[in-house]
């Protein structure tokens, strides 16, 4: 058994100035900025919404993304195949996959405890 959910949106800025950036989502969601930059990452305080919004400096084309966040990545990872994701790259600790829909979204470890998070699915491991 494990626990996933929506752990938020991601804002992926093509060789954009992070802070220009997140001045003008901080500004068009009515949302502040919550922190510095951080390995190409600046936050946005989503908390009263139970998400975590980042602006993320990429290199490919500009896009909007969710992250899933899962408290065993790997169980959420080969559920998600058996619907038909692929995967497409790991990085660190997370995994970058792709839809059947083309949509690409990545899967993270878990940054609260699931078992009393607002949201969180159980999932039962199916042979």
């Amino acid at each position: 058994m494990h626990r996933s959910r929506l752990a938020g949106l991601i804002l992926d800025c093509k060789d954009a100035d992070l802070g220009a950036a997140t001045h003008f989502w901080a500004k068009a969601l009515g949302m502040p900025d919550a922190g510095p930059d951080s390995d190409g990452y600046r936050y946005l305080d989503a908390t009263a919404r139970d998400l975590q919004i980042e602006v993320q400096g990429v290199k490919h084309e500009s896009r909007v993304h969710i992250d899933i966040e899962s408290d065993d990545v790997d169980a959420e990872v080969e559920r998600l195949e058996r619907l038909g994701a692929r995967r497409v790259e790991k990085i660190k600790t997370w995994w970058v996959l792709q839809a059947p829909t083309g949509q690409r979204f990545c899967v993270v470890r878990a940054k609260t405890d699931l078992g009393s998070a607002a949201g969180a699915n159980v999932w039962n491991r199916e042979r």
